[in-house]
């Protein structure tokens, strides 16, 4: 197959994916639009209106507690949905049996990975933007470093994607791909600097905190959005960049070698 055919067939799985998306929006967008404007209503004006002051900003304005939170809210929608958006499309896939056609076929793995990492990207971004839409009914946002904000969303995009797609592959029933964003991916999202500076947390809780990659996808997004980072930047990229490489071979690998595909 060559590169022109690999581009038709990554955009027909490109394509049936956003319309996935959208002919089911009442499951795909709407409800983490009503999720975020609860987090915004619950912990931005009740809760945050008497924290006050979180940190301080350029030129030393201070920062708000629900202005600080903005960033990460915006950003764990953009996990859950990259993230559930791919198990759930993918499993579908393997459950009607049609990805076997797809193995069989001349397309190469990386156009059958790339196709549906770009609808779980998509779906995220379409999130991210409606949550900052909602955002800006309770604080400002001052987007600070565009190319910060723009770059961390597509990698914490595709890294969860690509988590999704193993989940996915590993799966044997639609009870399965909801074990990881239980047990794993909601634990280490609210342990991941959405609402709290994890640098006012105690030894060892700090160094433990460090452990967990969304506290570096989180730090890096508030960076761009506000200019403050709990987190060096330059070790945020190389964590994200380095979760791309594994989990991007890690998937291909499967995918080749049809683990848990082929009957």
């Amino acid at each position: 197959m060559n590169a022109h055919g690999n581009l038709i067939a990554l955009g027909t799985i490109a394509r049936r994916e956003i319309v996935r998306i959208l002919r089911i929006w009442t499951q795909t967008l709407l409800p983490p639009a009503i999720t975020m404007t609860l987090y915004f209503i619950i912990f931005g004006s009740l809760i945050g209106s008497r924290i006050g002051t979180m940190a301080q900003g350029i030129g030393g304005a201070p920062i708000s507690y629900i202005e600080y939170i903005a960033p990460g809210l915006i950003m764990m929608a953009v996990i859950q949905n990259a993230y559930g958006n791919i198990t759930s499309s993918f499993f579908g896939a393997k459950f009607q049996r049609f990805v076997e056609e797809m193995l069989v076929s001349p397309m190469p793995s990386w156009t059958i990975l790339a196709g549906y990492v770009a609808g779980a990207v998509l779906r995220g971004f379409m999130v991210g933007l409606i949550v900052l839409a909602i955002s800006l009914l309770f604080t400002r946002i001052h987007l600070y470093h565009p190319l910060v904000t723009l770059s961390t969303f597509l990698l914490a995009a595709v890294i969860f994607a690509l988590l999704g797609f193993v989940n996915a592959i590993f799966a044997r029933k639609f009870d399965d791909i909801a074990i990881i964003p239980t047990f794993v991916l909601t634990p280490l999202t609210y342990l991941g600097g959405v609402f709290y500076n994890v640098a006012q947390l105690p030894s060892p809780w700090k160094e433990i905190s460090h452990l967990n990659p969304i506290l570096y996808m989180v730090s890096a997004f508030r960076y761009g959005l506000l200019g403050i980072s709990d987190i060096d930047l330059t070790w945020a990229y190389l964590v994200m960049l380095a979760f791309v490489v594994a989990l991007g071979a890690l998937c291909l690998s499967l995918l080749h070698r049809g683990v848990g595909l082929r009957s």
